[in-house]
């Protein structure tokens, strides 16, 4: 009989669990596609006395994650233990530079340290596998990297997070307020007790950043991606959105534009017939332009136990197989220095919200300053009338750049006619 393929888990989690459960369960499958049986027979975690519904007796343990690297029982690491830093960067850094393989499912170690990992698992001629980073179950690594591989890509397109197409999906469909559904996302496990990571971006962001060094063939640059949440979304927004022909989602946006590349997660307005706008509930999704296949939309669950240990075992059996491919798509040394174009040099179309004072002359101010920032509007919504009270407009604008909308919005929060800070949402047509 071939030799197994000997593992070390690092990190019992919701994910570690999972990997080790589909390992046991669809175990022949495995083997049959893997070319050979694949066992773990070590694992590291904090809390040896904490039941993770699985039977871990005969399991090699180590307290030290990082012990894993060492031990010659061990042939490939999956880091599972999550953080761009501390035990998961010392385990990885340690298994690369023993030359073991790494399968992670960290995107924060990835977007941040990526280019550096990539260098070192060159040097030690070790593979480095992450396609359980983005989008959970969905292969959108291996699609980009290597399915689409023949491809110039134009843009990447992504709904990356499933904490926050819930809640926009629930705000939706049932006319309720960003906060209220956050506290029940919570109470159902969908969203961690400090969801500021999902809410804010800055999940969606490291998965972006993986995505964009994959599809233009350069370093990852986490820190050139502009970053917004959710938080600021209402319902009156989100009501407004559907009268308009839109949906709004969380979207992260990596495309080739003048200048060099542009990486961007924000909330967008997209229109109703657009695949992406359909993706609904914590389903991810991500879309691909290339010049020859043209586009291509992958949709499924982001995260779980199931769909992430699908993505981390895919991993293994190519480990066992000795199919290995550059971090990146190529090595290092051919990857582009192709320069990141800043936030503000972005154009597209914008949905502004604005409370103001129903008086005279109110809609000639706002209308003035975006004229004066040469910004000129598609649409305009003002409904019913309140002398002296507070009434929403809504303006859309046709497409101009960041930098002069920023400028007017400044100046149009000043006017003592506008009451709230006013709500900006990009419109993308995708």
């Amino acid at each position: 009989m071939t030799r197994p393929l000997n593992v070390g888990v690092a990190g019992l989690g919701t994910v570690g669990a999972g990997v080790l459960t589909l390992l046991r369960q669809n175990a022949d499958l495995i083997a049959a596609r893997a070319g050979r049986p694949i066992a773990v027979t070590a694992v590291a975690a904090r809390d040896r006395k904490r039941d993770r519904g699985i039977s871990l007796d005969g399991l090699r343990w180590y307290d030290d994650a990082a012990a894993l690297a060492s031990d010659s029982g061990v042939d490939v690491v999956v880091e599972l233990i999550g953080g761009s830093d501390g035990p998961a960067k010392a385990l990885v850094e340690a298994a690369l530079a023993a030359g073991k393989p790494v399968v992670t499912a960290n995107k924060a170690l990835l977007a941040l340290h990526g280019a550096a990992l990539a260098e070192q698992a060159e040097a030690n001629n070790a593979s480095l596998a992450f396609e359980a980073a983005v989008a959970g179950g969905i292969p959108a690594i291996k699609g980009l990297r290597e399915g689409l591989a023949a491809n110039r890509i134009a843009r990447v397109t992504g709904i990356l997070n499933g904490t926050c197409n819930y809640i926009l999906t629930c705000m939706r469909d049932q006319g309720r307020e960003f906060a209220d559904v956050l506290a029940e996302a919570q109470k159902l496990g969908y969203a961690e007790a400090d969801p500021s990571f999902d809410i804010d971006g800055v999940d969606a962001a490291h998965k972006l950043a993986i995505l964009a060094a994959l599809a233009f063939g350069r370093p990852v640059e986490f820190d050139a991606v502009h970053v917004e949440g959710i938080r600021h979304i209402s319902a009156l927004d989100i009501k407004l959105a559907e009268e308009l022909g839109y949906r709004i989602k969380l979207l992260g946006i990596a495309a080739q534009v003048d200048g060099g590349i542009s990486t961007r997660v924000h909330p967008c307005m997209v229109p109703v017939s657009h695949p992406i706008a359909v993706v609904d509930g914590v389903y991810n999704a991500v879309v691909a332009e290339g010049d020859f296949v043209g586009r291509v939309v992958l949709e499924g669950r982001g995260a779980g136990a199931g769909p992430t240990a699908s993505a981390v075992v895919a991993d293994l059996i190519d480990v066992a197989r000795g199919r290995s491919t550059p971090v990146w798509g190529a090595g290092s040394a051919a990857l582009a220095k192709t320069p990141s174009v800043p936030m503000a040099q972005n154009r597209g179309a914008y949905y502004l919200r604005l409370m103001v004072v129903d008086r005279p002359g109110v809609v000639a101010e706002i209308t003035g300053v975006l004229r004066d920032h040469s910004i000129s509007l598609e649409s305009m919504i003002q409904r019913g009338r309140a002398p002296g009270e507070a009434v929403p407009i809504v303006l859309t604008t046709h497409d101009c750049q960041e930098a002069s909308m920023r400028a007017a919005l400044e100046r149009i929060a000043a006017l003592d006619s506008v009451l709230e800070t006013p709500a900006l949402i990009r419109i993308e047509t995708l």
